[in-house]
C-alpha cells in the first residue's frame, strides 16, 4: 500500500505541479473576487479527484475491454509519461505558456471551473495517461489489489488537496517562489517523472517478453 502511494503521488504531483500551476492560476483569476477564487480552487480539487480518481480505477479496464493487454498497456503508458516528463524537463517555459492560453477565464467561476481550469489546464491528458498506466501496473493477486487501490487512490486525493491548497494560497507562492524557484521544481519532479515512465515501460517490456522466454525450447 506504502509503495503504490508513494508512486503515485510522486508520478501524479510531477505531472500536475501544483505550485507551479498556482502560479498560472494567480495569473488568469488576477481579475476575479478573492471569494470567486477560494470557491475556484475548491471545485477544482474536487474535480480533479474525480478525474484522476475515475482513470485510475477505470481507465485500465477500459483498455482491456477493447483487447489491450496489461504488457501493451505499460508499455505505451510509460512510454508517454516519459516523453510528457521530457518536454516538462526540457522546455518547461513552453509547456506554462499553453497550460496558461487553455486556462484564459471564462464569464463565471462555475463555468470555468471545470472547463478549463480542471481540463485541460490542472488534470488534462497528461495526467489521466499517467494515472491509466499507473492503474495498469495494479497486481494480479487479488490479495494485494485492494491495498494497491488503496494506496493509489490515497495518492490522488492527497494530490487533490494539494491543488486546493495551491490554489487557494497561489498569490503567497507567488511572493515566496517567484517564476524561478517554480521552473526549478518543475525540472526536479519532472526528472522523476521521467524515472517513473521508464520504469513503467520496463515492467511493461518484461512482462510482454516473459512467457515468449518461457517458450522457448
Amino acid at each position: 500500500m506504502l509503495d503504490s502511494f508513494l508512486l503515485a503521488f510522486t508520478a501524479l504531483f510531477s505531472i500536475v505541479n501544483p505550485i507551479a500551476m498556482a502560479l498560472i492560476f494567480s495569473q488568469v483569476t488576477a481579475e476575479r473576487s478573492e471569494r470567486e477564487r477560494a470557491r475556484l480552487a475548491g471545485l477544482v480539487g474536487l474535480y480533479s479527484a474525480v478525474v484522476m480518481l475515475t482513470a485510475l480505477w477505470a481507465g485500465a479496464y477500459v483498455l482491456n475491454f477493447f483487447g489491450i493487454s496489461l504488457a501493451a498497456l505499460r508499455i505505451a503508458g510509460g512510454f508517454v509519461v516519459a516523453e510528457r516528463a521530457w518536454v516538462l524537463l526540457t522546455a518547461p517555459e513552453t509547456h506554462e505558456a499553453r497550460k496558461q492560453e487553455q486556462a484564459a477565464p471564462a464569464e463565471t467561476a462555475e463555468e470555468s471551473a471545470f472547463f478549463p481550469l480542471t481540463m485541460p489546464f490542472t488534470t488534462g491528458p497528461g495526467t489521466i495517461s499517467v494515472a491509466i498506466a499507473l492503474g495498469s501496473t495494479r497486481p494480479a493477486d487479488s490479495g494485494a489489489l485492494t491495498g494497491f487501490f488503496i494506496g493509489v487512490s490515497a495518492a490522488a486525493l492527497a494530490i487533490a488537496v494539494l491543488i486546493w491548497l495551491s490554489y487557494r494560497s497561489a498569490d503567497r507562492l507567488v511572493a515566496l517562489l517567484g517564476p524561478t524557484g517554480a521552473r526549478v521544481l518543475t525540472r526536479l519532479f519532472a526528472f522523476l517523472l521521467f524515472c517513473v515512465g521508464v520504469q513503467i515501460l520496463l515492467n511493461g517490456v518484461i512482462d510482454a517478453a516473459t512467457p515468449l522466454l518461457a517458450q522457448r525450447p
